[in-house]
């Protein structure tokens, strides 16, 4: 799952190599925290969060065949 997060947000961005994902699990859930460049915070969260509930939404479709929760953070 981290590699198509991964995957997403480095296609949003410019700065490629700032891209950093830590994760996160407990037994059922998973948590990603996606840093990136200041430059590139905006591409990836977009106009009024919806960039970044899209990327949500696709993980969360993705956890639904392992059987798991995940959750998406942003960090500045």
């Amino acid at each position: 799952m981290k590699d198509i997060l991964e995957l997403i947000i480095k296609n949003l961005v410019d700065n490629e190599e700032k891209v950093s994902i830590s994760e996160k699990s407990d037994d059922k859930t998973i948590t990603y925290e996606v840093k990136v460049d200041k430059d590139d915070m905006g591409k990836v969260i977009g106009k009024q969060g919806k960039m970044a509930k899209a990327i949500r939404v696709v993980m969360k479709a993705v956890a639904v065949k392992e059987h798991k929760k995940v959750n998406v953070e942003f960090i500045d």
